[in-house]
């Protein structure tokens, strides 16, 4: 029997969450929740996920604003 995680992060990739980040906060508000530059200066989903893949601690902001989100929808 295979055991059901409650984690909302399980089965969805980076550029899932972050497309979901951008509809919901839009990116100047996902740039006042985390400021980092590729969400300030001419985002974009591909750029934004170079970076996330490259920086773990900002990853780690997104997935936790996205779990936070997840309550607020």
């Amino acid at each position: 029997m295979k055991r059901s995680s409650n984690d909302p992060l399980e089965g969805k990739t980076l550029a899932v969450i972050l497309t979901e980040l951008v509809e919901v906060f839009g990116w100047k508000g996902l740039a006042e929740q985390i400021p980092v530059r590729c969400f300030t200066h001419t985002p974009s989903i591909k750029s934004s996920l170079t970076f996330l893949r490259r920086t773990p601690w900002a990853r780690e902001k997104v997935e936790n604003l996205y779990r936070a989100s997840l309550g607020k929808r």
